[in-house]
């Protein structure tokens, strides 16, 4: 019998909705829970009844040799955290509980259908220090119990799947975790004793299995309770004196809905509340003892006596749902609403104050087959706020059939580790403790395709908003004023645009995609962010580069001599602001194509006139001025790496420092300059190749000239001597390159003095000697008259003054009468001073 899964996974809705009420929770009265838990108790494996102790007649069983070892390592070894064990049993009854729904539609007549519901129940009792988890799953037979729990990683449902495969029928097959594997035996990370006891529906007794923790052996037997389950498994926890946190139910809310809110059957918790209420029993039959006459009183009326309500405490059962959140992603995404999707969100994030920007719910579908729905947040996590990426954890959550495996996978890469969602899938194998991936390589597959549909996410919403804003660009609003379309993504980008440049250095296979999302402003957008795949577009025609410069804001950049040339030929300069844009361009060399060059580099030549001009040029100047580089290179020393001809336009500025080619520019020296924590490290290691580049078209260049020594002096001539004069201009020169170039000054001492040199002999000073100091005469104090306290008030402050004006009338003194009065304001507060 072939069922489809869509049929199979309606039927599963339907007995879903039939089993809690509109809310999703099932709350009982008081007298009804308490009659519930009585009969909940009466199903519980007692650890003082009978029942908890074996019968004389029960079975004794030696477990598997390698399951005594593998005991010994889930203890002490392999699961990081205790807690996981709430997981593992729910996972556990999650895999019963679709068995038996599969059973019960393809073998109606050997699994008979039954009006017990589909859920997972979990109880504690502090007093008893046990823990139970329940469920009304396929169960086991004897020979279940002694197969699948004696031996290590028997899985019944592995066998299932297995039969499945086997059969043909591929539409049923549906890979499920296995029941019963190794993750049962982390129980005994908490418990001393595992009770287990099981009713399959092909069997007609209920059996019970034991074991302690330590024991190289367990006991099957036949419950002496009867059939109390109906149907399903019930495991129940002798805890540790550790482990006493496990009857908090606090505690087991918290961890049942971390690792299993998704789940889609009811997981329902027994919480316990005493409460006060009125005994009903009849406290007025006394016991009637004989009086005598001189007892009796006499009243005029008889004043009945109110007696005090006699109060009783009752404990009261509610069984409270733990898993209310729907798994939306396995939905078809087109039932889905914004809403619903927001609130989904909220569930992920935590937070119901913060919206996802966009988002993306898609099936993949191929040799590894999952489900997954990733969000774009609004605001950037704190991690990334303040630059701590070393700390970023994943946002992203792995599920296997909606069991929570982790949220510490690192299935995004720290550039994207904003990214909140989900990923669910069937195909992965797990090893031995759920928390591993047994094989690696399924993962990394996951990985890369989460990561190209992370990216492909934020691709569609820059595409989505630039046309949003492009279509209100030209509206009007009513009062035909035109609407300022904001493009959403530039302002998102605004944000996260540290990640996406992170993404473009670290990610070298995405980094094609990555580089279509970055936006910057440049020298022609007005302070708009355009795209690098624009700033192509809008080149010129024999441009082949794309020109770069980095500074600390855009109105720094402006001011950059560097700008000048690149505005006399209209060619386009992007501006970047951020720390990282350095990074950036020396690790991505390029765009479509188009190298990226700084324009503060000697490299940078215009392709717009002759090349064979050009050369001719550069040829005639490097001679010509050879003399002075020669010079200027003795006389500036080590703070430059060569002394040059430009060899393209400067503009109106006389020399510049740029950088090479190949090295740090003077934004990157400063940049690295600055880190906080560096120490120990060579300076010169961090400096750029500096090149000094001086205009020969400039007039103090050519003045310069005519004042340095000849390239080669003849024998006999007298050594030539450079006037002090001409030294100071070529050292200020020097200076006022370093400073346009963004360059430190490395000699502040020199540059002061001869910048107070010029003012002199500007402002016609014979010296710069320091006058001598004053010595003025040593005068009285005196007493300031009250009249020059700085704030205070004098008589002649209200003359003109009508306190009629005020609404006083004739019962106001008039300005004149207050000036009458014979007291003084300073006086005044000289006496309050005094107080």
């Amino acid at each position: 019998m072939r069922v489809s899964r869509l049929a199979l996974n309606g039927l599963l809705a339907v007995a879903a909705v039939l089993c809690f009420n509109s809310h999703g929770i099932a709350f009982t009265s008081a007298q009804e829970a308490t009659s519930t838990a009585e009969a909940a108790a009466t199903t519980t494996l007692d650890p003082n009844s009978a029942a908890a102790s074996p019968p004389p007649d029960a079975e004794t069983f030696s477990f598997d040799a390698q399951v005594d070892k593998m005991l010994h390592i889930v203890v002490n070894s392999l699961y990081q955290t205790p807690s996981i064990f709430i997981r593992e049993l729910i996972s556990n009854s999650a895999d019963a509980l679709d068995k038996i729904r599969y059973y019960l539609l393809t073998e109606p007549e050997k699994y008979k259908s039954t009006d017990i519901d589909f859920k997972v129940e979990i109880e504690y009792d502090a007093e008893k220090k046990t823990l139970t988890v329940r469920d009304t799953g396929v169960g086991m037979t004897r020979e279940d119990m002694i197969a699948n729990l004696g031996t290590v990683a028997r899985s019944g449902t592995t066998k299932f799947v297995e039969a499945l495969k086997e059969s043909g029928n591929a539409d049923a097959t549906m890979s499920q975790i296995g029941q019963f594997g190794v993750g049962f035996y982390s129980t005994f990370l908490v418990a001393d004793k595992v009770s287990v006891a099981s009713k399959n529906p092909t069997d007609p007794i209920q059996h019970v299995w034991e074991s302690s923790n330590g024991s190289s052996d367990f006991t099957v037997y036949p419950d002496p309770r009867g059939n109390t389950l109906g149907r399903g498994t019930e495991i129940t926890l002798h805890l540790k004196e550790d482990a006493l946190e496990y009857t908090d139910p606090n505690r087991l809310k918290s961890l049942a809905q971390h690792y299993s809110e998704f789940v889609m059957y009811p997981i329902s918790l027994r919480t316990t509340h005493t409460i006060e209420v009125e005994d009903d029993e009849d406290d007025d039959v006394t016991e009637k003892t004989p009086q005598s006459d001189e007892d009796l009183e006499v009243s005029d009326e008889d004043e009945p006596v109110e007696k005090p309500k006699k109060m009783k405490e009752v404990t009261s059962y509610e069984w409270e749902r733990l898993n209310s959140n729907q798994a939306i992603w396995t939905r078809d995404k087109d039932e889905i609403t914004d809403d619903e999707y927001q609130a989904f969100y909220h569930v992920l994030s935590g937070s119901e104050y913060t919206n996802a920007t966009t988002w993306v719910h898609f099936n993949a579908e191929g040799n590894i087959n999952f489900k997954s729905i990733l969000y774009l947040p609004e605001d950037i996590p704190a991690s990334y706020r303040y630059g701590n990426i070393d700390t970023v954890t994943s946002a992203m959550k792995l599920y296997v059939r909606k069991v929570l495996i982790g949220d510490d996978f690192d299935v995004m890469p720290k550039y994207l580790g904003f990214i909140r969602g989900i990923i669910d899938s069937e195909d992965l194998p797990l090893n031995v403790n759920r928390e591993t991936l047994q094989e690696t390589k399924i993962l990394q597959v996951i990985k890369k395709k989460v990561v190209r549909k992370a990216i492909d996410l934020i691709a569609q919403f820059a595409r989505d908003s630039e046309e949003e804003a492009a279509k209100a660009k030209g509206e009007k609003d009513e009062e035909g004023n035109d609407v300022i379309a904001a493009n959403k993504y530039i302002e998102w980008y605004k944000k996260f645009s540290p990640n996406i440049k992170l993404g473009m250095i670290e990610d070298e296979p995405n980094r094609a995609k990555l580089a279509k999302l970055v936006r910057y402003p440049t020298s022609k957008s007005k302070g708009e962010l355009v795209s690098l795949s624009q700033y192509v577009e809008n080149m010129k025609d024999w441009q082949r580069e794309i020109f770069v410069i980095g500074g600390t804001n855009v109105e720094e950049i402006e001011k950059s001599p560097f700008i000048e040339t690149f505005r006399e030929k209209d060619v386009e300069v992007i501006y970047m602001t951020d720390a990282l844009d350095e990074y950036l361009v020396q690790n991505v060399r390029d765009f479509n194509g188009k190298k990226f060059v700084q324009a503060t580099s000697e490299s940078v030549k215009f392709k717009d006139e002759d090349e064979d001009l050009t050369k001719r040029r550069e040829k005639v100047y490097k001679k010509k001025f050879t003399p002075l580089t020669k010079w200027l290179k003795k006389l500036v020393g080590n703070s430059v790496l060569r002394v040059q001809v430009a060899k393209r336009g400067l503009g109106s500025v006389p020399a510049i420092v740029s950088s090479s080619e190949y090295g740090n520019s003077a934004n990157m020296e400063r940049i690295m300059r600055a880190q906080a924590f560096q120490h120990g490290v060579d300076p010169s290691g961090m400096m750029s190749m500096r090149v000094f580049e001086i205009n020969p078209r400039h007039p103090l260049i050519i003045k310069l000239l005519e004042g340095c020594p000849p390239e080669n002096d003849k024998e006999g001539d007298e050594a030539f001597n450079v006037s002090q004069e001409t030294i100071d201009a070529a050292m200020m020169i020097h200076d006022m390159a370093m400073l346009a170039g963004g360059f430190p000054i490395s000699d502040f001492k020199g540059h002061n003095r001869r910048l107070s040199k010029i003012l002199k002999e500007k402002m016609g000073l014979e010296s710069l000697k320091l006058e001598p100091e004053l010595d003025p005469p040593v005068e009285d104090d005196e007493v300031p008259d009250g009249e020059d306290i700085g704030g205070g008030l004098n008589m002649e402050d209200f003359a003109g003054l009508n306190m009629e004006d005020f609404g006083g009338g004739a019962n106001f003194m008039s300005a004149d009468d207050l000036k009458n009065m014979n007291f003084d304001l300073g006086d005044m507060m000289a006496d309050n001073d005094e107080l």
